[in-house]
C-alpha cells in the first residue's frame, strides 16, 4: 500500500523506465506512515550524536545528509527557525515530547549526552521536514 502512494510500478512485469508522477498521497505517507516516523526518530539521534555541537552546524550536518549538499542561508534560517520554535513550544510538554520521540506518551526517551528531550524532539520534527523535502525524494 505503501509503494502505491508513490505510484510505484506493478512488480509482476518489467518495467524498464518509470513515469514521472507527482501524487499528493505521497506527502501523507512520508508523513504519517509509521516506518518513516521511525526513520526521523533515528535520524535525529543521528543528527544529535555526529552533528556536532551547534544547532548550525547540526542543521549543515542533517541537510547533507538528506540532499548531498549544503543549505544555503536562507534554508538554514528557515531550519534553525523551526527548530527553535519547536524546542520552546515543546519544552514543558513531557507527554508530547515522549508521543514524538518514542511513540508512547508514558514512555521517556534517552537522548544523546549533553541533549534534552525537548533537543531530541525538536529534532524528530525538523528530522521529518527533511525527509520530506521533494529533494531528498528525487536525488537527481
Amino acid at each position: 500500500p505503501v509503494l502505491a502512494s508513490f505510484d510505484a510500478p506493478n512488480a509482476d512485469f518489467s518495467c524498464a523506465r518509470r513515469v514521472r508522477s507527482n501524487t499528493p498521497l505521497a506527502s501523507l505517507v512520508l508523513l504519517n506512515e509509521p516506518v518513516f516516523v521511525e526513520a526521523a526518530r533515528a535520524m535525529a539521534l543521528r543528527i544529535l550524536r555526529n552533528g556536532s555541537s551547534t544547532d548550525q552546524q547540526r542543521v549543515d550536518y542533517a541537510f547533507r545528509l538528506c540532499t548531498g549538499r549544503r543549505p544555503v542561508p536562507e534554508e538554514r534560517a528557515e531550519l534553525l527557525s523551526l527548530l527553535q520554535s519547536r524546542r520552546s513550544q515543546l519544552v514543558d510538554r513531557t507527554g508530547i515530547m515522549n508521543q514524538i520521540t518514542t511513540g508512547d506518551a508514558e514512555k521517556s526517551p534517552v537522548p544523546p549526552r549533553n541533549t534534552t528531550a525537548a533537543d531530541l524532539a525538536a529534532w524528530t520534527i525538523t528530522a521529518r521536514v527533511l525527509l520530506n523535502l521533494d529533494e531528498t525524494l528525487t536525488k537527481n
